[in-house]
């Protein structure tokens, strides 16, 4: 009986995923189409055919539908940190597992053009990604602090969330430069750009 809930409920998570990145992927074709604030949530939720008061039932907000899957890629970047060779220090641990990104805009360069121009243009939604970064952090801070010696351990914690957060910064700063420049450099050496002049 436990095992059979267990299914039922796993398959239950599976579809809610599903549906949840069905609608997102919509939303946010409407929102580079006709723009953010321009788009409404009755008119999304015509696109997958159902209700508004269903979408709301996935989503509780507009930018949620854009920035929910930032935490999967929150927890894929932790999953790559951890992974990283022992020998190397915060910054370039950090700096290499960074690359599970870069390679989704890579795969996608005009769609992640397309996502950053609209972060741009749109307030509500770079406070969304702060939010977002925000919980990146916290996963993200435990690993760098493993990688650094020396000192007391609240100097240690600063310093790992010192770190952190400057990558992070210098990831958007990267993003945000070629999306400026119409997508048409490397994300990658503007990153390693900004991690340099940060680290001088």
């Amino acid at each position: 009986m436990t095992s059979t809930r267990a299914r039922g409920s796993g398959l239950r998570e599976l579809t809610r995923r599903t549906v949840r990145a069905q609608i997102a992927e919509r939303a946010i074709a409407l929102f580079i189409a006709q723009g953010f604030e321009e788009t409404t949530v009755e008119q999304i939720a015509t696109e997958v055919g159902m209700s508004a008061r269903s979408v709301f039932r996935y989503f509780d907000t507009k930018e949620d539908m854009v920035v929910g899957s930032m935490q999967e890629s929150g927890a894929r970047l932790a999953d790559a940190l951890a992974d990283r060779p022992a020998e190397e220090d915060a910054w370039q641990a950090l700096r290499g597992a960074l690359a599970v990104l870069l390679a989704a805009i890579e795969e996608d360069r005009e769609g992640a053009l397309a996502r950053a121009r609209m972060f741009a243009s749109t307030p509500s939604l770079r406070a969304a990604r702060q939010q977002k970064h925000a919980q990146w952090r916290e996963l993200l801070v435990p690993v760098v602090l493993a990688r650094l010696d020396g000192g007391p351990q609240e100097t240690r914690e600063l310093r790992a969330a010192a770190i952190t957060t400057a990558v992070l910064g210098c990831l958007d700063l990267a993003i945000t430069r070629w999306s400026e420049e119409g997508g048409t450099g490397s994300v990658e050496d503007l990153l390693d750009a900004a991690i340099s002049a940060v680290r001088m």
